[in-house]
């Protein structure tokens, strides 16, 4: 009876001191041979980042990526020429509210005035947002130097007296032919910065200029028809 007691007793020792030497293994390998892995791996800001799913191209399959190497090579949120566009759209838009402007007290043809009308909405509120979208950069508006007069669809200052001194039906034509040019450069601006800005505003904007001023210039051009 003692001896079952005394074996009894030896097994119980060796299962405790195989499960203590089981416990310091399986902690040693996680911590590592210096014991300081885990405060190490706290402290990387990446350690618990899952990595990220990048799709492939068309037939490619797709790749795993750790997630700090997708986010560096993110692209800029805007680039020179989405500033470039900006400013020189401020004041392209500037001179078509002048234009505008004009046919309250010249133009006779109702749609005609109908459609400075819609100018002085859509782009007064525009020229606020661009404003407001370099002073969010810190950027500044104005470039010095620069003559605006070169951009596309910009009027010359003898064309713009011209149509301040016309009344009635000459005004309506000469207002329909300038703004139609006037659209047209804009937007030839605006299908340009589609094709190398970086910034999503800019994007939305510019596409949103192409298309609404694009159905612009069908109205117009119906006011030329005979």
């Amino acid at each position: 009876m003692t001896d079952r007691r005394g074996r009894t007793l030896i097994a119980v020792t060796l299962v405790a001191l195989v499960v203590v030497v089981l416990g310091v293994t399986l902690r040693s390998r996680a911590d590592g041979p210096s014991g300081v892995a885990a405060s190490a791996s706290s402290a990387s800001p990446t350690a618990d980042v899952p990595p990220v799913i990048v799709p492939g191209r068309p037939g490619e399959s797709a790749a795993v990526r750790p997630a700090q190497e997708v986010r560096d090579a993110s692209p800029p949120r805007y680039n020179s020429l989405d500033v470039w566009f900006v400013r020189m759209m401020i004041p392209h838009h500037q001179q078509a509210l002048e234009m505008a402007a004009l046919a309250e007290g010249r133009a006779t043809d109702p749609r005609v005035r109908a459609v400075a009308d819609r100018i002085r909405a859509a782009q007064g509120p525009e020229i606020g947002m661009m404003r407001g979208w370099l002073d969010a950069r810190g950027l500044p508006a104005e470039v010095p130097g620069h003559d605006h007069g070169t951009m596309r669809g910009m009027q010359s200052p003898e064309a713009m007296r011209r149509l301040a001194a016309a009344r009635g039906a000459d005004f309506d034509r000469l207002f329909v032919r300038m703004m139609t040019e006037h659209h047209q450069g804009a937007v030839t601006m605006a299908t340009d910065l589609l094709k190398v800005g970086a910034d999503l505003t800019m994007n939305e904007f510019a596409n949103s200029v192409a298309t609404e001023q694009g159905v612009e210039i069908a109205r117009m051009r119906e006011l030329l028809a005979p």
